[in-house]
């Protein structure tokens, strides 16, 4: 255990190198500290209780400071994260194939209309629309294990409109609207800037539909495997849009691709439905919890179609992978990626499943990290949070690479250094408290 502990003093040490004010050292590794905490809610208040709780309101004014109005950079304590995990990570890259580039989002429900970003949207947490907040992240991911690489609040337009109400909320004058796949897009860019080892980019329908966000992975020369919609249109093997019309000899040349009547691309779900069944081929991916993972697989060369009536070039080829389980009616999901044409189908199914790293970063942060418990409405307070929760993570995550994933638990390295709560220790705001704190 004080092996532990002093591995984890000297990791925050290493963090605080890039907080420049010596003053905000104690912020971070105070909230830090919290973090990995087994407390039922991790935001300021009941870590301060239980870090400092002879001193609880005065730890808790000096770690909202930190978090909510320090002015430090959150890009800074990431780099210095991901400098730290990346040795043990990159060490399991060497063995695999490389790394994974995993693009997702997640929602924070919230009630009311003054926290930072938040507006009446679709919540993966909850499954539907509803009043949250949505961050888009982008995580570097090998076969054992992930860390989030960059993190940024996705602003509704209406927010970005309202310039007074995005002030209040402390976001940057010189925000403008991004959607998801721009914002995925500009940490992609940025993430090759910073000379990250690159790795195939892997990002549900929410992106890959979008035919701007896939040519931008393409351009940045990243492969991708991205989920699309039922609806995509495709041009079927062997086929592909017409060439422009020959030129009469007056005029300009016509340089336009060109459809016809029984000469159109087809929707991958009417595609899908139309292959024989031996097209279909039952894949095992992974092992799960419980028992191995598989399902019913096609795939085949395709031409994207969205709009190419509007260019003079052709688009390459592409897979496009299927899911159709056995007993379904009808296919689950679609994929298309530029992975190389002679790959495998069962590299191709495996390539694709990696997604469900990030969904293991998300329940960590989530449920062990409290990534979602910042109760503050800024915008710098929003994002110092989620550094800071990430931040622990990733000490959790690098000692699972180096030690394997059942050997380090984060409950054991800090927890039984901290003092307990007095018994006569009443929360802020509790009814029982008879002088309210300031």
């Amino acid at each position: 255990m004080t092996e532990g502990i002093d591995e984890f003093e000297a990791y925050l040490n290493y963090l605080a190198q890039e907080l420049g004010h010596a003053d905000r050292h104690a912020g971070l590794k105070g909230y830090c500290s919290g973090l990995v905490l087994p407390l039922s809610r991790k935001s300021v208040e009941p870590m301060a209780a239980h870090i400092d709780p002879l001193h609880a309101s005065a730890k808790h004014q000096s770690l909202h400071h930190f978090v909510a109005k320090a002015d430090w950079s959150d890009k800074a304590i990431m780099q210095r994260v991901r400098e730290w995990v990346m040795p043990a990570l990159g060490a399991h890259a060497a063995e695999e194939a490389g790394y994974y580039w995993i693009i997702d989002d997640t929602g924070f429900p919230k009630k009311g209309r003054h926290s930072v970003g938040v507006a009446r949207q679709y919540c993966g947490q909850l499954g539907k629309q509803d009043n949250c907040q949505v961050a888009v992240s982008l995580s570097i991911a090998t076969q054992r294990g992930s860390l989030p690489i960059a993190w940024q609040l996705y602003v509704p337009k209406e927010w970005i409109d309202d310039r007074e109400r995005a002030r209040r909320a402390g976001i940057p004058d010189d925000q403008d609207f991004a959607t998801k796949p721009q914002i995925a897009l500009a940490q992609l860019r940025e993430a090759i800037a910073s000379g990250i080892a690159p790795g195939i980019v892997l990002a549900d329908a929410g992106y890959g539909d979008e035919t701007a966000f896939r040519d931008g992975v393409s351009e940045l020369g990243l492969l991708y495997a991205v989920g699309i919609r039922p609806g995509t249109s495709v041009w079927e093997p062997g086929t592909a849009p017409l060439p422009p019309k020959p030129w009469s000899g007056r005029g300009k040349p016509p340089t336009l691709l060109r459809r016809a009547p029984g000469h159109e691309p087809q929707a991958v779900k009417a595609l899908a439905m139309q292959l024989p069944a031996n097209a279909w081929q039952t894949v095992t991916w992974r092992e799960g919890s419980n028992a191995a993972l598989s399902s019913r697989f096609a795939a085949l060369r395709v031409r994207p179609a969205h709009r190419d009536y509007w260019s003079s070039t052709q688009r390459a080829e592409e897979w496009l992978l299927i899911e159709w389980p056995d007993g379904d009616t009808e296919p689950l999901k679609y994929f298309l990626s530029t992975a190389p044409e002679e790959v495998t189908l069962e590299q191709l199914v495996f390539v694709t499943k990696m997604r469900w790293r990030i969904e293991r970063d998300y329940q960590d942060l989530k449920q062990e990290f409290g990534l979602g418990h910042y109760e503050g409405r800024g915008w710098r307070g929003f994002h110092h949070h989620a550094t800071l929760t990430i931040a622990a993570y990733g000490f959790l995550m690098a000692q699972r690479l180096r030690m394997g994933s059942g050997a380090c638990d984060k409950k054991n390295f800090v927890e039984r250094a901290l003092p307990v709560l007095p018994a006569d220790y009443i929360a802020r705001g509790s009814p029982a408290r008879t002088t309210p704190r300031s």
